[in-house]
């Protein structure tokens, strides 16, 4: 998979851009904050239609755009990939109502014909690396739960199915603990919401064992590799509803073992759930919330069973999430039949010569990678003479 042009309007520091793209690496070089991420991001957001900065959709359209009543900042890439040519659109849209107040939506063109917007998830693929992404080694578990969702919603629609009905239930079973523990009602109410978030929980969980288990052996190769043998990276997925039975005389498993949940199946996983979630009437009912479930799952990352996100150095968490990446690219290969597209954003800055040059000779055998840089000097001669050169200066491209 890899994009042959890109055209935005409005978005970020971007009021015009339109431009092919070359089939392969592209260096994307220029001074901090003249558009070079925001280039990540506009083709990132094609993947997902989240970003990995704006915490609103608004925050995405063009500062001077928004001084109109009616904004709309656009993203329209044509991509190919293994079933064709397509041309994917996302129009970002802030109108003002007649009340005065600002509304804003989405909307989602494939080939000319509007999706709805989890339904574009997936349509194109990418895999970014930042470095703020070392939060997803370090920060709170709702981070590492989001990087799970976002990476199985690519290649799973049933996942994001699952996904959006069980946010929804959960909500209401919330609601609903809340007027049984303010009531004293009968907690048999409980019974429908009950079904709806084992159904779409157990499928969740069943989706993450699975993934994690491969991006795990992938990621352990890569990692192994770029420390030349001296570390060993292992996921472990700690799910809040264990559906494994813990062998005899241990009560729970720990850290640094992680366990082999892939010989379960989605019915027993299911079962388990629904039973656990009734066992727990009770102690929900007291605390008006819903205790056990994929809303509290857990993923940790270790490299020679030392947990990274409390105790590792950030050399140590780079590599990993570099690892990390890299096994995200091959493992959506593996499920799609198509490359995704690679970014990176300053991914040489911190690395040793040695390191940084197997990252290169890795970025060559994708099918497109744009690159950001400061720099043009961490890159060898020989990459820069393969690889396509733009120039960002304040939203503009000079060749």
């Amino acid at each position: 998979m890899y994009l042959t042009h890109l055209s935005l309007t409005d978005f970020r520091i971007f009021s015009r851009f339109d431009q092919d793209l070359p089939r392969k690496a592209l260096i994307l070089a220029g001074d901090n904050a003249q558009g070079k991420t925001s280039l990540l991001e506009a083709v990132y957001y094609l993947s997902t239609l989240v970003s990995f900065q704006a915490s609103n959709t608004v925050n995405l359209i063009n500062f001077f755009a928004l001084q109109e009543d009616l904004a709309v900042g656009r993203i329209v890439a044509d991509f190919s990939r293994k079933d064709g040519d397509h041309r994917l659109e996302i129009r970002l849209i802030r109108d003002t109502q007649s009340n005065g107040n600002h509304a804003t939506r989405k909307e989602v063109l494939l080939d000319g014909s509007q999706l709805k917007v989890n339904a574009a998830i997936g349509q194109f693929n990418a895999v970014l690396f930042l470095p703020q992404m070392l939060q997803v080694l370090t920060g709170s578990p709702q981070r590492r739960r989001h990087y799970l969702d976002l990476t199985l919603s690519q290649v799973d629609s049933h996942y994001r199915e699952s996904l959006t009905e069980f946010t929804k239930a959960l909500v209401q079973r919330n609601a609903l603990l809340k007027q049984l523990n303010e009531r004293s009602s009968d907690p048999e109410q409980l019974a429908f919401w009950d079904e709806q978030i084992t159904q779409a929980g157990a499928y969740l969980m069943f989706s993450r064992i699975q993934a994690v288990r491969e991006l795990g052996f992938l990621a352990a190769s890569i990692h192994q590799e770029l420390t030349r043998g001296e570390e060993i990276l292992r996921l472990n997925y700690l799910p809040s509803y264990e559906p494994l039975e813990p062998p005899p005389g241990q009560m729970a498993m720990p850290l640094d073992s992680p366990a082999d949940r892939s010989g379960l199946a989605l019915p027993d996983i299911e079962d388990g759930y629904r039973e656990n979630i009734i066992a727990r009437h009770s102690e929900d009912i007291l605390r008006g919330m819903t205790s056990l479930g994929p809303h509290r799952d857990e993923l940790r990352f270790l490299s020679n069973g030392i947990d990274l996100g409390n105790f590792g150095s950030r050399g140590q968490l780079r590599t990993a999430l570099l690892a990390l990446k890299l096994a995200e690219v091959n493992w959506l290969k593996g499920k799609n039949g198509d490359w995704p597209v690679l970014l990176l954003d300053e991914v040489l800055a911190e690395l040793d010569d040695t390191r940084r040059q197997d990252l290169l000779d890795r970025i060559v055998d994708t099918e497109q990678a744009l690159l950001t840089t400061t720099d043009l000097a961490l890159f060898s001669d020989d990459f820069r003479k393969s690889a396509g050169l733009w120039e960002i200066h304040q939203g503009e491209l000079g060749l």
